[in-house]
């Protein structure tokens, strides 16, 4: 078993209980979109129209592939911004992220690392 996959199998028990989306030393546990590239975010952002699903739809769309972006509540680290876009009045913060859990029906489950793009948006 992989470092990582064993450290977030101590970890998880520690987050469902927290429960916060702040999350714990450095993992963030929240609904968050996540596309396969930053140029997919990119665009999913220019998209943006209030409407998360038709942006992640016409992204997917255009990628012809169904899943290079969705939403999911994940478990992950936050990486460094690589990205600062602007649509309207709301600055983006185009992110990589390292996902290493994600909520299905039964719960937080682990899941091999790895690396995603997503945002975060502040208004202003």
């Amino acid at each position: 078993m992989a470092f990582g996959t064993s450290l977030l199998s101590l970890l998880l028990p520690l987050l469902q209980l927290v429960g916060s989306p702040e999350g714990l030393g450095g993992i963030e546990v929240r609904p968050t979109l996540v596309c396969d590239t930053q140029q997919q975010v990119e665009r999913f952002v220019a998209l943006f129209e209030g409407d998360t699903q038709t942006a992640v739809a016409t992204v997917n769309a255009e990628e012809h592939n169904p899943t290079a972006c969705g939403v999911a509540t994940l478990a992950y680290v936050r990486g460094p911004t690589l990205a600062t876009p602007k649509h309207k009045n709301v600055t983006f913060q185009i992110v990589e992220i390292l996902v290493v859990g994600l909520f299905t029906s039964e719960g937080l489950r682990p899941v091999e690392p790895a690396r995603f793009f997503s945002f975060d948006g502040k208004e202003g």
